[in-house]
């Protein structure tokens, strides 16, 4: 609700990372990591806007930061095919109008 991350492993209570105030204060609404790059994920904050971590560029900030200004988005999930070397990557944004919007992930941020 802070706008925090922490990244844990499995086997201990504690964060390996942990990300203060990575939304400006804004709650996340949804984290994923990317289906065809492991060391990228996505979050959506309250405000609608979408940070793009690619921790083995920056494991300290965002790689870049868009904002959604036309309407509310409510939800966030991502799509592709890990399985196949092309890299197309996909964010499905859900508005909330009911209307979805699908985009696409410059391939920086999307090959393997």
């Amino acid at each position: 609700s802070d706008g925090s991350i922490r990244l844990h492993q499995m086997t201990s209570e504690y964060p390996l990372m942990q990300w203060n105030d990575s939304t400006n204060g804004q709650p996340v609404i949804a984290l994923q990591w990317a289906l065809t790059r492991p060391a990228v994920f996505f979050v959506l904050d309250a405000s609608s806007n979408i940070y793009i971590w690619d921790l083995l560029e920056n494991d300290l900030l965002p790689v870049a930061k868009q904002p959604i200004p036309s309407e509310n988005i409510v939800s966030m999930a991502l799509l592709g095919e890990p399985e196949k070397p092309n890299g197309l990557l996909g964010i499905v944004l859900a508005k909330e109008s009911g209307q979805i919007d699908i985009q696409y992930v410059k391939k920086k941020w999307a090959l393997p």
